[in-house]
């Protein structure tokens, strides 16, 4: 039998070095003391401070942008839960400049507040069955307002996708892609340190994303291109039109094309009793089709009719995608989504009641708000018990 605390050091630095996330680094180091040692928990440092985008409009130089990322994990129960009881729970976690943990809806950047009271101070995740499913990266803007005066979400007025692409061991070398205003790409790479936009397509971009080390980007028409560089820009599949919204996710090692529908009416025949001023037009999500990338070299999506245990989440600043089994009355072929027309009217002191988010199920075509289905929306609200009665409850500890 191996004496997997001897293995060489060398070797052990090789494995460390292929890691893909920091969950990875942790059960690594969990290990044994040996292995702990070869492994710095911080492995990725925060990327610095970025300057505006062109053409940004701004020319004080004390503005700009600072990057935070967050990872999506779905938590699974390592016992039998409880009737009545989830057994996954589906968060997204960020870690703040001072090294607190904050929680939040993985389909939003609105924070659980407040928790349940007898929420643990501490969560030892080694305890559980944890999948990180994605990751995702948020530009924020620097000095925006006053300090005084800055509202709770002043620096998240960065709306685009931003996808983001590690270099090196330890995240000093990395790239970044959004979408410029003028709805092209716009690229960052640290050793330039500066943004440079991507003279590339006719049509604005809706989406970009990180698939398997490389750039992908879609256009309003479906068109999918590789982005290698900003003078490399191949294109690898050809426009898909009807929908009126295109966001790419990978699911299952492959990549996803999600046409959104939309349709636009004034609030009276949304059924919204005048919360909307008059005369405002609003936007409300009516359907959706699925395409997948064909691995055959012609550059076509296929249509994808049947998403089977797969479930898709497309959320403000990611999109991703989780199996169904194992997850009680849960079924698979839906897509998650936000849509705030079809938000709930609960009481102000649940957190989760008043969310917008919903379901669309392939099937039937169907769109139910989350509210109604009570097996899905325990995949985010309330903890599950077993989550209540893990961890650690002194008060002067912090979430972990």
């Amino acid at each position: 039998m191996a004496e997997w605390a001897h293995l060489p050091r060398d070797l052990l630095c090789l494995i460390a070095q292929r890691f893909e996330t920091p969950f990875d680094t942790m059960r690594f180091r969990s290990v044994c003391s040996s292995w702990r040692s070869v492994v710095n928990p911080k492995r990725h440092r925060s990327p610095g401070r970025f300057p505006f985008l062109p053409n940004h409009g701004i020319s004080d130089t004390t503005w700009g942008f600072y990057l935070t990322k967050r990872s999506v994990f779905r938590v699974e129960s390592p016992m039998e839960p409880s009737i009545g009881d989830t057994d996954g729970w589906l968060i997204k976690v960020e870690e703040d400049t001072r090294g607190m943990i904050k929680i939040s809806n993985p389909m939003s950047k609105s924070y659980f507040k407040p928790l349940p009271k007898e929420f643990p101070k501490v969560l030892n995740l080694l305890n559980f069955s944890v999948n990180e499913l994605c990751q995702e990266y948020v530009l924020h803007y620097l000095n925006f307002w006053p300090v005084s005066n800055r509202p709770g979400d002043a620096g998240d007025l960065y709306r685009e996708k931003v996808a983001y692409k590690c270099l090196n061991y330890d995240g000093s070398e990395f790239i970044l892609v959004t979408i410029h205003v003028s709805g092209r790409l716009a690229m960052f790479k640290s050793g330039d340190g500066r943004w440079s936009t991507v003279p590339h397509t006719a049509l604005p971009y809706d989406d970009v994303t990180l698939f398997k080390g490389d750039f992908y980007a879609v256009d309003n028409s479906g068109a999918t291109f590789l982005v290698e560089s900003q003078d490399k820009v191949t294109l690898v599949a050809e426009a898909v039109f009807g929908g009126d919204k295109k966001i790419l996710l990978e699911s299952n090692g492959e990549l996803l094309l999600v046409d959104m529908y939309l349709t636009v009416d004034s609030e009276e025949n949304f059924g919204l009793d005048g919360e909307l001023p008059e005369g405002i037009l609003q936007e409300k999500t009516v359907g959706f089709k699925v395409f997948k990338l064909r691995k055959d070299g012609i550059k076509k999506w296929t249509v994808v009719r049947d998403l089977g245990n797969t479930m898709l989440f497309l959320g403000e600043n990611c999109s991703f995608s989780a199996l169904a089994s194992g997850l009680y009355g849960v079924k698979g072929n839906c897509i998650f989504f936000t849509d705030g027309f079809l938000c709930c009217n609960g009481d102000e002191e649940d957190v989760f009641k008043g969310s917008d988010i919903a379901i669309f199920f392939l099937e039937d075509g169907s769109i139910l708000p989350l509210c109604d289905c009570s097996e899905y929306s325990n995949l985010f609200w309330p903890p599950p018990h077993w989550i209540i009665s893990s961890g650690v409850h002194d008060d002067h500890l912090a979430a972990v």
